[in-house]
Protein backbone atom coordinates (compact mmCIF):
# COMPACT_ATOMS: atom_id res chain seq x y z
CA UNK A 1 0.00 0.00 0.00
CA UNK A 2 2.66 2.46 1.02
CA UNK A 3 4.49 1.91 -2.27
CA UNK A 4 1.69 3.37 -4.37
CA UNK A 5 2.57 7.07 -3.90
CA UNK A 6 6.20 6.32 -4.73
CA UNK A 7 5.15 4.54 -7.91
CA UNK A 8 3.25 7.71 -8.87
CA UNK A 9 6.30 9.83 -8.03
CA UNK A 10 8.57 7.52 -10.05
CA UNK A 11 6.25 7.94 -13.04
CA UNK A 12 6.24 11.73 -12.60
CA UNK A 13 10.04 11.91 -12.38
CA UNK A 14 10.50 9.55 -15.33
CA UNK A 15 7.94 11.44 -17.40
CA UNK A 16 9.64 14.77 -16.69
CA UNK A 17 13.06 13.47 -17.75
CA UNK A 18 11.62 11.82 -20.87
CA UNK A 19 10.00 15.11 -21.84
CA UNK A 20 13.29 16.96 -21.36
CA UNK A 21 15.09 14.33 -23.47
CA UNK A 22 12.48 14.79 -26.19
CA UNK A 23 12.87 18.57 -26.09
CA UNK A 24 16.65 18.19 -26.34
CA UNK A 25 16.25 15.82 -29.30
CA UNK A 26 13.99 18.33 -31.04
CA UNK A 27 16.50 21.14 -30.56
CA UNK A 28 19.33 19.01 -31.96
CA UNK A 29 17.51 17.41 -34.89
CA UNK A 30 14.65 19.60 -36.09
CA UNK A 31 15.14 22.70 -38.24
CA UNK A 32 14.55 25.96 -36.41
CA UNK A 33 11.55 26.68 -38.65
CA UNK A 34 9.70 23.72 -37.09
CA UNK A 35 10.32 24.69 -33.47
CA UNK A 36 8.99 27.35 -31.14
CA UNK A 37 11.59 30.02 -30.47
CA UNK A 38 11.50 32.66 -27.73
CA UNK A 39 10.83 36.12 -29.19
CA UNK A 40 13.91 38.30 -29.31
CA UNK A 41 12.25 41.52 -28.11
CA UNK A 42 10.62 42.00 -24.72
CA UNK A 43 7.50 43.53 -26.25
CA UNK A 44 6.97 40.57 -28.61
CA UNK A 45 6.29 38.07 -25.83
CA UNK A 46 2.67 36.99 -25.52
CA UNK A 47 0.89 34.97 -22.85
CA UNK A 48 1.55 31.79 -24.83
CA UNK A 49 5.28 32.45 -24.83
CA UNK A 50 5.35 33.04 -21.08
CA UNK A 51 3.20 29.95 -20.55
CA UNK A 52 5.46 27.73 -22.64
CA UNK A 53 8.63 28.88 -20.88
CA UNK A 54 7.00 28.60 -17.44
CA UNK A 55 5.83 25.05 -18.24
CA UNK A 56 9.32 24.14 -19.45
CA UNK A 57 10.88 25.36 -16.19
CA UNK A 58 8.16 23.60 -14.15
CA UNK A 59 8.98 20.28 -15.81
CA UNK A 60 12.68 20.91 -15.19
CA UNK A 61 12.00 21.56 -11.51
CA UNK A 62 10.02 18.32 -11.24
CA UNK A 63 12.80 16.35 -12.93
CA UNK A 64 15.61 17.94 -10.91
CA UNK A 65 14.08 18.47 -7.46
CA UNK A 66 11.58 15.66 -6.84
CA UNK A 67 14.35 13.01 -6.65
CA UNK A 68 16.11 14.97 -3.92
CA UNK A 69 12.92 15.02 -1.82
CA UNK A 70 12.50 11.23 -1.73
CA UNK A 71 14.18 10.74 1.69
CA UNK A 72 11.84 13.34 3.23
CA UNK A 73 8.81 11.78 1.53
CA UNK A 74 9.85 8.32 2.69
CA UNK A 75 10.21 9.55 6.26
CA UNK A 76 6.81 11.24 6.06
CA UNK A 77 5.19 8.07 4.71
CA UNK A 78 6.65 6.01 7.57
CA UNK A 79 5.52 8.63 10.08
CA UNK A 80 1.99 8.42 8.70
CA UNK A 81 1.77 4.67 9.27
CA UNK A 82 0.60 5.38 12.80
CA UNK A 83 -2.69 6.36 11.15
CA UNK A 84 -3.68 4.02 8.30
CA UNK A 85 -6.45 6.29 6.95
CA UNK A 86 -5.46 7.89 3.67
CA UNK A 87 -1.74 7.86 4.30
CA UNK A 88 -0.91 7.10 0.66
CA UNK A 89 -2.68 10.21 -0.58
CA UNK A 90 -1.23 12.36 2.18
CA UNK A 91 2.25 11.54 0.89
CA UNK A 92 1.20 12.76 -2.54
CA UNK A 93 -0.30 15.91 -1.00
CA UNK A 94 3.07 16.54 0.64
CA UNK A 95 4.93 15.93 -2.64
CA UNK A 96 2.51 18.10 -4.63
CA UNK A 97 2.81 21.02 -2.23
CA UNK A 98 6.60 20.70 -2.23
CA UNK A 99 6.64 20.76 -6.02
CA UNK A 100 4.21 23.71 -6.07
CA UNK A 101 6.89 25.85 -4.40
CA UNK A 102 9.32 25.05 -7.20
CA UNK A 103 6.65 25.60 -9.84
CA UNK A 104 6.05 29.04 -8.33
CA UNK A 105 9.79 29.70 -8.47
CA UNK A 106 9.60 28.73 -12.15
CA UNK A 107 7.67 31.95 -12.71
CA UNK A 108 10.68 33.92 -11.44
CA UNK A 109 12.97 31.95 -13.75
CA UNK A 110 10.57 32.63 -16.63
CA UNK A 111 10.76 36.38 -16.03
CA UNK A 112 14.54 36.18 -15.88
CA UNK A 113 14.61 34.32 -19.18
CA UNK A 114 12.29 36.91 -20.73
CA UNK A 115 14.69 39.66 -19.66
CA UNK A 116 17.79 37.79 -20.83
CA UNK A 117 16.26 37.17 -24.26
CA UNK A 118 15.31 40.83 -24.50
CA UNK A 119 18.90 41.82 -23.72
CA UNK A 120 20.15 39.25 -26.28
CA UNK A 121 22.05 37.44 -23.52
CA UNK A 122 20.42 34.15 -24.56
CA UNK A 123 20.31 32.81 -28.09
CA UNK A 124 17.05 31.65 -29.74
CA UNK A 125 18.17 28.12 -28.75
CA UNK A 126 18.33 29.35 -25.13
CA UNK A 127 22.12 29.09 -24.96
CA UNK A 128 24.19 31.67 -23.08
CA UNK A 129 25.94 34.20 -25.28
CA UNK A 130 26.92 36.71 -22.60
CA UNK A 131 30.11 35.43 -20.88
CA UNK A 132 29.87 38.06 -18.15
CA UNK A 133 26.41 36.80 -17.19
CA UNK A 134 27.70 33.22 -17.03
CA UNK A 135 30.66 34.21 -14.85
CA UNK A 136 28.45 36.30 -12.53
CA UNK A 137 25.98 33.43 -12.09
CA UNK A 138 28.71 30.90 -11.35
CA UNK A 139 30.36 33.22 -8.81
CA UNK A 140 26.98 33.91 -7.20
CA UNK A 141 26.13 30.20 -6.98
CA UNK A 142 29.57 29.47 -5.55
CA UNK A 143 29.50 32.28 -3.04
CA UNK A 144 26.05 31.31 -1.80
CA UNK A 145 27.36 27.85 -0.86
CA UNK A 146 29.36 29.50 1.93
CA UNK A 147 26.49 31.46 3.52
CA UNK A 148 24.95 30.66 6.89
CA UNK A 149 21.43 30.70 5.40
CA UNK A 150 22.43 28.02 2.87
CA UNK A 151 23.81 25.83 5.65
CA UNK A 152 20.70 26.29 7.81
CA UNK A 153 18.37 25.31 4.96
CA UNK A 154 20.58 22.38 3.97
CA UNK A 155 20.63 21.09 7.55
CA UNK A 156 16.83 21.09 7.60
CA UNK A 157 16.71 19.22 4.27
CA UNK A 158 19.14 16.57 5.54
CA UNK A 159 17.22 15.75 8.74
CA UNK A 160 13.73 14.54 7.72
CA UNK A 161 12.77 13.08 11.11
CA UNK A 162 13.77 16.24 12.96
CA UNK A 163 11.74 18.31 10.48
CA UNK A 164 8.65 16.14 10.99
CA UNK A 165 8.94 16.16 14.78
CA UNK A 166 9.18 19.97 14.84
CA UNK A 167 6.51 20.79 12.28
CA UNK A 168 4.12 17.83 12.19
CA UNK A 169 0.54 18.65 11.22
CA UNK A 170 -2.11 15.93 10.70
CA UNK A 171 -4.44 15.37 7.76
CA UNK A 172 -4.26 16.35 4.11
CA UNK A 173 -4.06 20.06 4.91
CA UNK A 174 -1.25 19.33 7.30
CA UNK A 175 0.54 17.37 4.59
CA UNK A 176 0.21 20.32 2.22
CA UNK A 177 1.51 22.73 4.86
CA UNK A 178 4.48 20.47 5.53
CA UNK A 179 5.15 20.18 1.81
CA UNK A 180 5.14 23.95 1.35
CA UNK A 181 7.40 24.44 4.36
CA UNK A 182 9.86 21.84 3.17
CA UNK A 183 9.69 23.30 -0.34
CA UNK A 184 10.59 26.75 0.97
CA UNK A 185 13.53 25.37 2.95
CA UNK A 186 14.66 23.45 -0.13
CA UNK A 187 14.29 26.59 -2.24
CA UNK A 188 16.44 28.48 0.26
CA UNK A 189 19.04 25.75 -0.09
CA UNK A 190 19.12 25.34 -3.88
CA UNK A 191 17.80 28.45 -5.67
CA UNK A 192 21.26 29.69 -6.69
CA UNK A 193 22.17 26.31 -8.17
CA UNK A 194 19.12 26.53 -10.45
CA UNK A 195 20.44 29.79 -11.91
CA UNK A 196 23.46 27.90 -13.23
CA UNK A 197 21.21 26.68 -16.06
CA UNK A 198 21.33 30.20 -17.50
CA UNK A 199 25.13 29.93 -17.58
CA UNK A 200 25.40 26.49 -19.22
CA UNK A 201 22.32 26.72 -21.47
CA UNK A 202 18.72 26.49 -20.34
CA UNK A 203 18.06 23.15 -22.07
CA UNK A 204 21.53 21.67 -21.48
CA UNK A 205 20.84 18.10 -20.33
CA UNK A 206 24.34 17.68 -18.91
CA UNK A 207 23.81 20.83 -16.86
CA UNK A 208 20.48 19.53 -15.56
CA UNK A 209 22.06 16.21 -14.61
CA UNK A 210 24.99 17.95 -12.92
CA UNK A 211 22.72 20.11 -10.75
CA UNK A 212 20.41 17.18 -9.97
CA UNK A 213 23.29 15.00 -8.80
CA UNK A 214 24.78 17.87 -6.79
CA UNK A 215 21.49 18.50 -4.97
CA UNK A 216 21.04 14.77 -4.31
CA UNK A 217 24.59 14.51 -2.99
CA UNK A 218 24.05 17.46 -0.65
CA UNK A 219 20.85 15.97 0.77
CA UNK A 220 21.61 12.25 0.74
CA UNK A 221 25.35 11.96 1.34
CA UNK A 222 26.51 10.87 4.81
CA UNK A 223 29.40 13.33 4.47
CA UNK A 224 29.35 16.48 6.59
CA UNK A 225 27.00 19.07 5.08
CA UNK A 226 29.44 21.98 5.17
CA UNK A 227 32.13 19.90 3.49
CA UNK A 228 29.79 19.21 0.57
CA UNK A 229 28.62 22.80 0.39
CA UNK A 230 32.12 24.27 0.57
CA UNK A 231 33.44 21.79 -1.99
CA UNK A 232 30.79 22.61 -4.59
CA UNK A 233 31.10 26.31 -3.74
CA UNK A 234 34.82 26.26 -4.47
CA UNK A 235 34.16 24.43 -7.74
CA UNK A 236 31.60 27.03 -8.85
CA UNK A 237 33.86 29.93 -7.85
CA UNK A 238 36.81 28.39 -9.70
CA UNK A 239 34.61 27.85 -12.75
CA UNK A 240 33.42 31.45 -12.60
CA UNK A 241 36.94 32.84 -12.23
CA UNK A 242 38.10 30.67 -15.12
CA UNK A 243 35.27 32.11 -17.26
CA UNK A 244 35.92 35.70 -16.20
CA UNK A 245 38.80 36.59 -18.56
CA UNK A 246 36.67 35.69 -21.58
CA UNK A 247 33.89 37.91 -20.21
CA UNK A 248 36.00 41.04 -19.83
Amino acid sequence: MASRPFAVLALAISGAWLYLLYQSWQMNHLPMSQMWMPPGRLTDWGLGDFGWVWAMWAVMMAAMMLPSALPMLSAYSRYCRRDAIGRDWRTLWFAGAYLAVWIAFSAVLTLMQWLFHGLAWLSPMMENRQPLLAAAILLTAGGYQFTAFKHTCLRHCRTPLSFLLRHWSPGSRGAARLGVRHGLECLGCCWAQMLVMFAVGVMNLYGMLMITLLVIAEKWSPAEAKTLSYGSGLAFVAWGLYSLPAAI
